[in-house]
């Protein structure tokens, strides 16, 4: 009886032990993968469908991986905070999803995720080109993959964090941006297909920033693209901020000689710059400038959100990036 006690006694001091140890040093890091869809946005409810559609592709393509939508516009994200806090505009309009009434900056999206246990995030802007969005996105990547711990790594609030590349490419050897830019040109055959129905050119707007030059550039090269790609339709590029203005446009339809334009934004959504910059009625719209000096005007206010094409540029995209960091897209 006395060998049977002390025998007992070992196997509870063992158990003991044995729990003791599970619960202070055992600290298992459980991988839970999200992407963010960071967007600039718009207040145009119409519009919302082409940033919907880029969403719907991803959650396609990855139906076990949670998808967020961030915007990265203070302006656009203000206007949506206070349409939600506004009962007659809901009433109004039941088909806003609720995650664009209470939309939030991709950070707030991130620290959101990681409060709920997610620590391999792909950032995935959905911005055209390389501006000063895109580089934002990437000093926060890169200061959210530098967080660390006093203890120990496993403890750090991030695992992994990936950013992807805008549609028009970026620097560096891994993802040439010509290749990009190509697979951009591919991606807009419908446009090149209207512009021969019509028996016109294309004019894209881009959106442009004044304080980024190179933005001008990487859009030029798209616009050489087309034209090479579809030698029958003259494809030409301006923005409505920076380089290549409206009258650069102009002046590079006078030298093809071409007389009618299908006019299109080069813009994820059509929102307000597709709705009265380029298109509208007022004496500064790209529409009335261009007829003004003399050219015949097809406007098509589409967000390049609506071609299901350019939509699979962002999935592709977000699995490079995912792929690069090693992180696993469900």
């Amino acid at each position: 009886m006395r060998l049977k006690a002390v025998m007992f006694a070992i196997v509870v001091m063992l158990l003991s032990v044995s729990t003791i140890s599970h619960a202070s040093g055992d600290y298992s890091v459980e991988y839970k993968c999200a992407i963010v869809l960071a967007m600039f946005g718009t207040t145009v409810e119409p519009a919302l469908q082409s940033l919907i559609n880029i969403r719907n592709k991803i959650e396609q393509n990855f139906p076990n991986t949670v998808v967020k939508i961030a915007f990265t516009s203070n302006i656009i994200r203000k206007k949506w905070q206070h349409r939600a806090e506004d009962p007659a505009y809901k009433k109004a309009h039941p088909e806003i999803p609720e995650d664009i009434l209470h939309v939030k900056t991709p950070l707030a999206t991130i620290a959101d995720l990681q409060n709920d246990g997610y620590n391999n995030i792909v950032i995935q802007p959905t911005h055209v080109s390389m501006g000063e969005e895109f580089l934002d996105l990437h000093t926060y990547a890169k200061a959210l993959m530098e967080m660390g711990t006093f203890k120990k790594p496993k403890y750090k609030p991030f695992h992994k964090i990936a950013l992807g590349r805008p549609a028009l490419g970026t620097y560096g050897t891994k993802f040439p941006y010509f290749e990009d830019i190509d697979t951009l040109a591919k991606a807009m055959s419908p446009d090149a297909k209207l512009a021969e129905k019509e028996k016109a050119g294309i004019v894209y707007m881009g959106h442009g920033n004044e304080f980024f030059p190179g933005n001008g550039g990487a859009y030029l090269e798209f616009a050489a693209k087309m034209r090479k790609m579809y030698p029958g339709v003259v494809t030409t590029i301006g923005n409505v901020e920076g380089f290549p203005s409206i009258e650069d446009v102009m002046e590079s339809l006078k030298l093809y000689g071409i007389k009618k334009v299908v006019l299109k934004p080069f813009m994820v959504v059509a929102g307000d710059h597709s709705i009265n910059d380029m298109a509208g009625d007022e004496e500064d719209s790209w529409k009335s400038i261009l007829v003004k000096n003399g050219f015949e005007v097809v406007p098509v206010t589409k967000g390049l959100g609506q071609n299901e094409n350019f939509c699979n540029i962002f999935v592709n995209h977000a699995v490079d990036a995912a792929k690069d960091a090693g992180i696993e897209l469900k």
